[in-house]
């Protein structure tokens, strides 16, 4: 009976114990987890990412998503300024660590088929590749080996691009802003208010000198970029105010841009800010805002380009001068495409001092409840510049302001607007995305 009596009272004990610690836990354990007799959160899942497998190469971070293993010897963590003249191979990942500038007269040299990640943070920690004036980028892939600048967020890797598989493997156009992307300052002519000859670019904050850009060089060299494909970029800087796929500061026309992608871009895909450069063969497609964007009395020309599917902002925002000083010259963008999709704003968006020409377009792919009386705002702007050769399909009064320089054609049966049969090397040809369009 002793015996008894005892393992009795042990009984009632533990349950007294038990009973007290289920009425003083107050935690809730995160899953995968629960409490234990001391009221500790313990993980009852060996594999929190059971299933989840990161390609080779790669390390699966504690909320399973998969970035390039740093500790690889094909992968460099860039985290400091380029001071030098450096060469990025293609058998390297560059990853960026930080608002990495290129300065002090550098050049840097990237090679065709190399890949560049830009790491995730946003305002003061945002990742961006920058070249401040008088510095140098030399950056010309190949329709065979492009260059891609991604986030590491993105599973596309190297030996991808060498098999000439371009797209990515897990991010689609839908994924947006996931890095900065590429800003490219030079000493070409600007004009902003107060007219001092230079200006601070968006993104980079005042003490940053590096991000100063213009001048008096109209034919300043900032280098080349060649069959470049920017992707997922566009985090934000601060509130409303998102870096640009490509950004180009005073760039001269001494510098080379020509077969440029911009895919998936938070802010605006491609935007001039004064400069002189040209630039030829240019995609951009399913960014955030603007498609192509002008301002500050830019006066290059570009040839043959492509705006689709832009989400929320216009295919074209071209504005003019902002100070008291300007060329008086014409920038022109010549033989272009518009698709416009499901969520475009106005098709092309002149202020009324902009010294923007638009030849040679065709405008197709008006969604059904598009608001045609937004198509075209403040058509050809201060007048000065050429407009016309246009062709379309589709609302026939959403062209009137066109006039007689506007022709309606069937899809896709157009003869003016942009040559694609270039842009096979494209994520938005690996996808299907230009295809699917018609081109």
């Amino acid at each position: 009976m002793k015996n008894l009596l005892s393992l009795l009272t042990s009984v009632f004990v533990l349950a007294l114990f038990f009973a007290s610690c289920s009425s003083d836990c107050d935690t809730i354990c995160p899953t995968g987890q629960e409490l234990d007799d001391d009221c500790n959160c313990i993980t009852i899942m060996t594999e929190p990412c059971e299933g989840i497998e990161c390609p080779e190469g790669q390390i699966q971070l504690s909320d399973c998503s998969c970035i390039d293993d740093p500790s690889l010897s094909d992968n460099v963590m860039v985290t400091s300024n380029i001071t030098e003249n450096t060469t990025w191979s293609s058998d390297k990942t560059y990853l960026l660590e930080g608002r990495i500038t290129v300065t002090n007269g550098a050049t840097l040299t990237i090679e065709p088929g190399t890949l560049i990640k830009g790491g995730a943070g946003a305002e003061a920690n945002a990742k961006a590749l920058i070249v401040a004036r008088g510095s140098k980028i030399n950056a010309c892939g190949t329709a065979a080996a492009p260059i891609v600048m991604t986030s590491v967020a993105d599973n596309i890797s190297s030996s991808m691009i060498a098999s000439g598989d371009f797209a990515s493997p897990n991010l689609d156009a839908s994924i947006k802003g996931l890095w900065g992307g590429l800003i490219v300052l030079g000493n070409a002519p600007i004009s902003v208010e107060g007219d001092g000859g230079e200006a601070q670019i968006e993104g980079i904050p005042t003490t940053d000198t590096n991000g100063l850009y213009g001048g008096t060089v109209e034919d300043d060299n900032s280098g080349s970029l060649c069959y470049i494909s920017i992707r997922h970029g566009g985090t934000n800087i601060g509130e409303g105010n998102e870096i640009n796929g490509l950004t180009l500061g005073g760039v001269g026309n001494g510098t080379t841009i020509d077969n440029i992608e911009i895919v998936a871009n938070n802010d605006d895909g491609i935007e001039w800010f004064g400069g002189t450069v040209n630039c030829t063969n240019l995609l951009v497609w399913a960014c955030g805002d603007d498609g192509m964007d002008t301002d500050q009395d830019y006066t290059g020309t570009v040839t043959n380009w492509v705006v689709a599917v832009p989400s929320g902002g216009s295919a074209m925002e071209l504005d003019g001068p902002e100070g008291d000083v300007s060329t008086g010259e014409c920038n022109n963008f010549v033989d272009g495409t518009i698709y416009c999709g499901d969520d475009i704003d106005h098709v092309i968006d002149w202020d009324d001092s902009t010294n923007t020409g638009v030849t040679g377009l065709y405008v197709y792919g008006v969604d059904a409840d598009y608001d045609i009386a937004k198509g075209f705002e403040s058509f050809g702007g201060n007048g000065a510049c050429a407009s016309g050769s246009w062709e379309y399909t589709g609302p026939a009064a959403m062209f009137e302001a066109a006039g007689s320089e506007a022709t309606e054609v069937g899809m896709n049966a157009n003869n003016v607007g942009a040559t694609t049969e270039g842009f096979g090397w494209t994520m938005g040809a690996a996808t299907g995305t230009l295809s699917s369009i018609g081109l």
